[in-house]
């Protein structure tokens, strides 16, 4: 029997919502398994030729250590990756890979588990529950960090979509967490915590108000940005055109500007107009893969 698995690409932190926010967006990979005697891993698409092939893919050390948590550590399993997300590039290729395994192994063992242990998993081997949460429970989500994982997920009012520059050169998530300080101003986390909330209320309502003015950060963006030599640039050309702010999509280097619509179709239309104004100023500083993306409002299924 095999068991086939589509996960969304996710968008961290969202501006003030460091290691807090995430969104699912419609980019995805499939993962399809079956039990085998030994590991193996097949990746088309995003990451071939680069990504692990054996037991120390991603996928399938997610897999093992569902299949240990289901009492069933013996179990291996055939995997082929149909990898549509980028990797390295801030886009949650990593929360895909492993909650696409958790999720196969879970089925493949008789579905024990269930959604809040497979989270909890996720984030102990993620470090952090922000793409994880997003990749696995669809729409936009707010995380509190272990050791009492929690994750409250929210359906966007109104139509939400998203324009996204996608980085041509990938960026270590480790080195972007390097760079930002061990404390940071009390002034500057409680701009942060008001910038969030109104951006949670933004989106969980569909005020539009709220997301302009609170789409902005003051933690971490401004560090992370010195590993984003056009972060600048990038920031104005969507500015001048979505006349909304961007922001890093999660530790960068793709960035990404929210859009509101009646619906999802009308925000998604609007993104891609976004896009294609955007697209020529953007592809003469080097960024020509700009994308309109809805947002994925099922997180990960079986199929």
């Amino acid at each position: 029997m095999s068991v086939r698995v589509r996960v969304p690409a996710s968008a961290a932190n969202l501006g003030p919502g460091y290691d807090a926010f995430g969104l699912a967006l419609g980019l995805h990979n499939e993962f399809e398994a079956e039990l085998a005697p030994e590991w193996r891993v097949e990746v088309g698409g995003e990451g071939a030729g680069g990504l692990a092939t054996g037991a120390d893919n991603e996928v399938a050390r997610a897999m093992a250590r569902a299949f240990a948590e289901a009492g069933r550590p013996e179990l291996r399993a055939e995997i082929e990756c149909h990898n549509g997300i980028p990797v390295g590039r801030g886009l949650g290729s990593s929360a895909a890979a492993i909650v696409g395994g958790l999720v196969l192994a879970d089925a493949l063992a008789g579905g024990p588990l269930g959604r809040s242990r497979i989270l909890e998993l996720a984030v102990e081997i993620e470090g952090h529950a922000d793409n994880v949460a997003a990749a696995l429970y669809g729409g936009f989500t707010v995380t509190a960090p272990p050791p009492n994982v929690t994750c409250a997920r929210i359906d966007p009012a109104r139509g939400l979509a998203a324009v996204v520059v996608i980085g041509e050169q990938p960026l270590s998530t480790a080195l972007a967490r390097q760079v930002l300080p061990a404390e940071v101003p009390h002034a500057d986390a409680a701009a942060n915590a008001g910038a969030a909330a109104l951006v949670a209320l933004g989106i969980a309502f569909g005020e539009p108000d709220y997301l302009v003015a609170g789409l902005s950060d003051r933690i971490h963006e401004s560090y992370r940005a010195l590993l984003v030599p056009d972060f600048d640039a990038v920031k104005s050309a969507l500015a001048a055109v979505a006349a909304a702010p961007a922001v890093l999509s999660g530790a960068g280097p793709t960035m990404l500007s929210l859009v509101q619509g009646d619906d999802d179709v009308h925000a998604l239309d609007r993104a891609r107009s976004i896009a294609d104004a955007v697209r020529p100023a953007l592809a003469e500083i080097g960024r020509g893969r700009v994308i309109a993306l809805e947002v994925d409002r099922t997180g990960a299924v079986v199929l």
